[in-house]
């Protein structure tokens, strides 16, 4: 029998947030929600949405993985190249979405991007596993190919290329990190009848003003 996906629906019953709870700062309250997540064996708790638009604002969305958090922004690598390489290019404003579903959370953080000095991607780059640093060389990323086999030729092309260097394997220059600099973040708790406890944090030059949204 089809399921009726307008029926489906829970209750969140987790815990509650309020202005008081939470730290000044939003970063270090996203550190102590993620650290909650790590510790609750939370699948990919690193894993977020990035939402980027191109020139015309057309929007567009994907996974990645937080690779650092600090009061400078939130860092990722990908290829420069790829479709969010580009669309970043013409508009560097972004968001990022963390859905720590177990928890009954989300983090929403909106902001500039920028890249990352080279030598932080250098640093990242060499503390990869070796195939994915290959990998990065083989893959031409959101271009089109023409099938699975090339691009596993290409894999081994690649492999092939850099095994006289052993692990020695440079980072590719369209290759490297972004990090974005929040202007906005947001915590939300699912509570009980869609009552939701929503708390906003908003740059307002170099301090943070704190305010409760109606869910």
């Amino acid at each position: 029998m089809p399921v009726n996906i307008a029926d489906i629906r829970r209750e969140y019953h987790c815990a509650a947030l309020t202005k008081a709870d939470v730290d000044p700062d939003p970063v270090r309250q996203f550190e102590r929600w993620l650290s909650e997540a790590i510790r609750a064996e939370v699948p990919e708790p690193t894993a977020m949405t990035l939402a980027t638009a191109d020139a015309d604002g057309r929007p567009s969305a994907r996974i990645v993985l937080l690779k650092g958090a600090s009061p400078e922004g939130f860092v990722f690598f990908t290829n420069y190249e790829s479709r969010k390489g580009r669309e970043l290019a013409a508009r560097p404003d972004a968001a990022l979405l963390f859905h720590w579903v177990e928890l009954e959370r989300q983090v929403r953080v909106e902001g500039r991007i920028a890249k990352v000095p080279a030598a932080e991607s250098d640093a990242y780059f060499a503390s990869r596993p070796l195939l994915s640093r290959v990998g990065a060389w083989a893959s031409p990323q959101s271009r089109v190919i023409p099938d699975r086999a090339w691009l596993e030729h290409e894999f081994a092309t690649s492999r092939q290329r850099v095994a006289a260097n052993g692990e020695d394997v440079p980072r590719p220059a369209q290759w490297g990190g972004y990090r974005l600099a929040p202007t906005v973040m947001e915590f939300w708790q699912g509570r009980s009848s869609r009552l939701h406890d929503r708390i906003r944090y908003r740059r307002e030059d170099a301090h943070w003003r704190v305010e409760r949204l109606a869910p």
